[in-house]
C-alpha cells in the first residue's frame, strides 16, 4: 500500500514501481492502481517519458525511498476522482540536508488553487522527516503562477537556478 497524504481537496499517493510501470505501459491500469480517472492527455504539463523513465528508474534502485519520489495528485468530488497532476521530489535529502521539489497540474485544473494545496501538503510531510531542513524548487523566470504557488507556500526567491532561464527558490524548516 502506497503512502496517502490527504488535505481539504486532494489525496496525494506516493509512487511505486507498479504505479510507474502503469503510468507508461498502460494508462488503464494506472487509472485501476489509483482507483481514478486519468485523462487521456496524461501526464501533465512538463513530464514527458523521459520523467516517466527518471520515476521508474528511482523507484527500481530506491524500493526503502519511494516517498522521496513522485506522488500522484488526485482530486477527491464527492465519489469522483480524478488524477489531476503530479508532485514530489528529485530523490532523497543530500548531505546539506536538502530536498528539491516539483509539480504539475493538468491545465483544465490550474488556477483552482491545486498546485499550492498539493505542495503545503507535501511540505508538512517533508518536514516530519528527521533529515530534511531544506526544500528547493526551481521553475521558469517566466513561470509567474508556479513562482506564486512557492510564495503562497511560504517559498523565497534565491538566485539562479540550474540552468539558463531557471530560477530557485527555498523554504527552511523552522526550528522548534
Amino acid at each position: 500500500m502506497s503512502t496517502v497524504i490527504k488535505t481539504e481537496r486532494l489525496e496525494l499517493v506516493c509512487g511505486n514501481l507498479e504505479l510507474a510501470r502503469a503510468e507508461i505501459f498502460n494508462k488503464q491500469e494506472l487509472s485501476i492502481l489509483l482507483n481514478a480517472a486519468v485523462p487521456s492527455n496524461w501526464p501533465p504539463p512538463l513530464n514527458d517519458s523521459a520523467s516517466a523513465q527518471f520515476f521508474l528508474n528511482y523507484a527500481e534502485n530506491n524500493p526503502n525511498a519511494l516517498e522521496y519520489g513522485m506522488w500522484y495528485v488526485i482530486l477527491i468530488d464527492g465519489e469522483k476522482r480524478e488524477a489531476i497532476g503530479n508532485i514530489g521530489f528529485k530523490g532523497k535529502p543530500d548531505e546539506t540536508n536538502t530536498i528539491e521539489t516539483g509539480y504539475s497540474i493538468m491545465e483544465t485544473h490550474q488556477k483552482k488553487g491545486f498546485a499550492t494545496e498539493a505542495v503545503r501538503g507535501l511540505l508538512e510531510w517533508a518536514f516530519k522527516q528527521p533529515k530534511v531542513k531544506r526544500v528547493i524548487a526551481e521553475t521558469l523566470t517566466e513561470g509567474f503562477p508556479s513562482q506564486k504557488v512557492l510564495k503562497n507556500n511560504g517559498f523565497t526567491f534565491i538566485g539562479e537556478g540550474s540552468e539558463p532561464g531557471v530560477i530557485r527558490f527555498e523554504l527552511k524548516k523552522i526550528s522548534g
